[in-house]
């Protein structure tokens, strides 16, 4: 066996692996991502006019394992899905995905959950409003220590002595105004990290 038939067989193990964990990714860009990192791979190797075992090694040394780039490949697909769709859902299901591979990841995934969760808070209790018109709303409660805590209420149970309904029927607009706005908010947010992730971390391409 040459040496040249060596590295190749070296690359195409590589990429063997790194194609059995692209699962979820379709088959079309499966073979796109593995036919354009060969050629990465091969200018790698052929910069220094001879491909050897040693060159194809450093070269695949730096790309890092097949199940991390794999892993990254899922996460870029995915995010990329998310900035397409604009789903809540999605972009949620991508930050989690995200989450395992960096800090970045999981603060913004964090940040995103609090703000959707905000969102919906305010939108429900708008809504709930309606259905439970003396107990649903934006509530003053007193603690016990003459001092007072506010408290966004869906209407389930009853409302402590003392309490006071802050907003009244001005629920309706303002919690629809102001969950809608979050949603919105935090649907931007997530979607401006993604994009300035993904483009700090574009992968190789050929």
């Amino acid at each position: 066996m040459t040496m040249a038939d060596d590295a190749r067989q070296r690359i195409e193990a590589y990429l063997g692996r790194l194609r059995r964990r692209l699962r979820g990714i379709n088959d079309e860009d499966v073979s796109d991502i593995v036919e354009e990192l060969r050629s990465h791979i091969l200018d790698k190797v052929t910069a220094s006019g001879e491909v050897s075992a040693a060159a194809v090694d450093a070269a695949l040394a730096g790309l890092g394992s097949p199940e991390e780039l794999a892993s990254e490949y899922m996460t870029d697909n995915l995010l990329a899905r998310a900035e397409v769709t604009r789903s809540p859902l999605r972009i949620l299901k991508s930050l989690f995905r995200w989450a395992t591979l960096s800090v970045a990841g999981l603060l913004v995934l964090l940040g995103s959950l609090t703000g959707y969760f905000l969102g919906i808070v305010f939108t429900l209790c708008a809504v709930l409003k309606a259905f439970h018109p003396q107990t649903a709303g934006v509530w003053m409660i007193p603690d016990g220590t003459g001092n007072f805590e506010i408290s966004v209420r869906l209407g389930f149970g009853s409302v402590p002595v003392g309490g006071k309904d802050v907003l009244g029927w001005w629920i309706v607009p303002i919690g629809l105004l102001v969950g809608c706005g979050l949603v919105m908010l935090t649907t931007r947010f997530a979607l401006w990290c993604v994009r300035r992730y993904r483009k700090s971390r574009a992968l190789p391409r050929g």
